[in-house]
C-alpha cells in the first residue's frame, strides 16, 4: 500500500497506476485480482471435470416482433455453491490479509460478523465472493476478461474509498396504495417499487417477499430509509426500529391492513449489505381492507413520524401506541382488553378507564351530542361488552390527537378543566382530526 506524508505527519493515500488502471491501493488490487483469476481457473477445472453449470430460460417479448428465448448461465449460483472451499484457497487468504489492512472494508464485514462467523468469513461473504460473482457474470462464465474485472473492482474501490457512503434500507409494504412517492421524513419515504429492484441486488429476494408482492395493487410499494454515512465513522442506522416506527404512524394516519417486511433489504453504496428481520409487530397485517395513502394522510403520517422520533414522547403514550397495535391482531376479549389498556395509558393514568373515556369524549367530540355518543361507544369497551369498530376508531383518533399535542400532561389538565366548564375544550389540530377520522 502506498502513501505520502501528510501535513499532520500521517500517511495520506495517493492514486497510482497498476498496468492500465489507476488504483488507490495497488496491494489490494493485485490480491483481489489474483483471487479472482485463481478462482476462475479452479471453477473452469470443475466444469471440465463434469460439473453442471445451471442455466435459466429467459423470454424476450415485445410488441410487433416474435418472442425470443435465451439460455442464460447462472454463474452466480454456481459460484455461491462453491464459495466455501474457494474462500479457503491460498489466494483467498492473501486477499483477506489485504482487506484487513483496509479499515474501510470493516463496515461491509460488520453486518455479517457474529459469534459463528468471524471477520474472515464476513469479508468473504461481503467482498470476496460478490466481487468474484460480478466478474464472472460480466464474463458470462469463466473465460477471463480483464475489462470485466476492472469494472467490478472499480465499483468496489469507489465504495471502499469514497468520502461518503450511501445507505438504503427497503421494506416491502402491503395493505397500502398511493398515487406516487410520499415523504414521511428526511430520507424516509413511501414509494412505488421499481420492477426487479430487489431481485437485482438480492437473488433470494423472491422467496423473502410477501405473497403476491408486485402483482396485487396493494402490494407494490416499499418503505425506504436513506442515509448518508460518514466514511470515517460509518454507523449504520437502526433500520428495523425506524421503519417499524413509520409503520405505526401509517396505521394511525390511514387505518387499514398495513404491514411491512417480513425482512429489510439493506444496500451500502449500491452494493448488497445485509438482510435483516423487521420487528414482529410491524410485519403482521391487521384484519381489514387495504387503504390509500393520499397526500393529506401522508402529511399527517409525516407529522406522527416526527413526533414518535423526537425521543421526548411520554412513555405512557408509547405504551398506548404499542397496545393499540397489539389489539389490531387480537380477537374477542383480548382485543377489548388491549384497547381498554391503551385508552387508560393514554388518558386515564391513575384515574382509571372512566376518566379516560370522559377525557377522550371531550377531546374528540365537537358538540354535546358527539361527546355523548363517544361516551356510549367507550362505555361498552370499559364494561367489557367488546371493542367494536367504533371504540377501536375512537382510541386511534385519541392517539393521534395526543401525539399532536405538545404535552400529554398539559392536555389532560386542559380536558379536565373543560369537563368542569372552567375553560373551552382544547383544539389540537382540527384539520388533522378530520383526516385521521377518515
Amino acid at each position: 500500500m502506498f502513501g505520502l506524508p501528510g501535513r499532520n505527519g500521517h500517511c495520506e493515500r495517493v492514486t497510482v497506476r497498476v498496468g492500465q488502471r489507476a488504483v488507490r491501493s495497488p496491494d489490494l488490487y493485485r490480491a483481489l485480482r489474483n483471487f479472482c483469476l485463481g478462482s476462475f481457473f479452479a471453477l473452469a477445472e470443475e466444469l471440465a471435470g463434469g460439473a453442471d453449470l445451471p442455466v435459466a430460460l429467459e423470454e424476450h417479448a415485445g410488441p410487433g416482433r416474435p418472442t425470443l428465448y435465451e439460455y442464460r448461465p447462472l454463474v452466480g449460483a454456481f459460484v455461491e455453491q462453491r464459495a466455501g472451499w474457494l474462500g479457503l484457497r491460498e489466494d483467498a487468504t492473501a486477499a483477506l490479509a489485504a482487506l484487513k489492512d483496509e479499515p474501510a472494508a470493516g463496515i461491509f464485514a460488520k453486518a455479517h460478523a457474529s459469534a459463528r462467523a468471524g471477520e474472515d468469513e464476513a469479508l468473504r461473504r461481503t467482498i470476496l465472493v460478490p466481487l468474484l460473482v460480478r466478474t464472472a457474470e460480466r464474463c458470462g462464465g469463466f473465460d477471463w476478461e480483464d475489462e470485466a474485472f476492472e469494472r467490478a473492482y472499480g465499483a468496489l474501490e469507489a465504495a471502499l474509498f469514497g468520502e461518503h457512503r450511501a445507505y438504503v434500507a427497503l421494506a416491502p409494504l402491503v395493505g397500502l396504495t398511493a398515487g406516487g412517492e410520499i415523504e414521511l421524513a428526511e430520507g424516509l419515504r413511501v414509494r412505488p417499487a421499481a420492477t426487479g429492484e430487489l431481485t437485482a441486488h438480492w437473488p433470494d429476494a423472491a422467496r423473502l417477499l410477501p405473497r403476491d408482492f408486485g402483482r396485487e395493487i396493494d402490494r407494490t410499494l416499499v418503505l425506504e430509509l436513506e442515509r448518508g454515512l460518514d466514511a470515517a465513522a460509518p454507523l449504520v442506522p437502526d433500520a428495523p426500529t425506524e421503519l417499524a416506527r413509520a409503520v405505526s404512524a401509517l396505521r394511525l394516519a390511514a387505518p387499514g391492513a398495513i404491514a411491512a417486511g417480513p425482512v429489510i433489504f439493506e444496500r451500502l453504496d449500491w452494493q448488497p449489505y445485509d438482510i435483516r428481520s423487521m420487528l414482529p409487530l410491524a410485519t403482521q397485517p391487521p384484519a381489514g381492507e387495504a387503504t390509500r395513502l393520499d397526500p393529506f394522510r401522508g402529511r399527517l403520517a409525516a407529522e406522527l413520524v416526527r413526533r414518535l422520533s423526537a425521543g421526548q414522547v411520554d412513555p405512557d403514550v408509547l405504551e398506548a401506541v404499542e397496545r393499540f397495535e397489539i389489539a389490531l391482531f387480537s380477537r374477542g376479549p383480548l382485543r377489548a382488553e388491549e384497547l381498554r389498556e391503551a385508552l387508560v395509558s393514554l388518558l386515564g393514568g391513575d384515574d382509571g378507564p372512566w376518566a379516560a373515556a370522559m377525557r377522550a369524549a371531550a377531546l374528540l367530540g365537537e358538540t354535546a351530542s358527539d361527546r355523548a355518543e363517544l361516551v356510549r361507544v367507550l362505555r361498552s369497551l370499559i364494561d367489557g361488552d367488546g371493542p367494536g369498530a367504533g371504540a377501536e376508531d375512537v382510541v386511534r383518533r385519541a392517539l393521534v390527537e395526543t401525539l399532536l399535542a405538545e404535552s400529554r400532561d398539559a392536555l389532560v389538565l386542559a380536558l379536565d378543566d373543560a369537563l368542569l366548564g372552567l375553560r373551552p375544550r382544547p383544539q389540537i389540530a382540527a384539520a388533522a382530526r378530520i383526516v385521521a377520522a377518515g
